[in-house]
């Protein structure tokens, strides 16, 4: 295999996966606050505050995976 090769296969395999977990995450994030919604309604906001801020990590997760993905394709 070329050297070329296995670099883009590995920067696909670090979006790919580096995407996956946070994509679940924020999945279960935002159900679980429907839910919460629904049992609590008066605590919107404290539950908005909570989830977006949850969200925000977790895509910063994936943000770090675009970069190392980066870094391997262009180096």
């Amino acid at each position: 295999m070329l050297p070329e090769a296995a670099k883009l296969i590995g920067a696909a395999l670090a979006i790919g996966l580096g995407a996956l977990g946070p994509g679940i995450g924020i999945g279960i994030i935002g159900g679980k606050a429907v839910e919460a919604l629904g049992r609590n309604p008066e605590a919107e906001n404290s539950i908005r505050t909570s989830m977006i801020l949850a969200i925000a990590f977790a895509e910063a997760v994936s943000i770090y995976a675009l970069v190392v993905s980066l870094i391997l394709k262009f180096t």
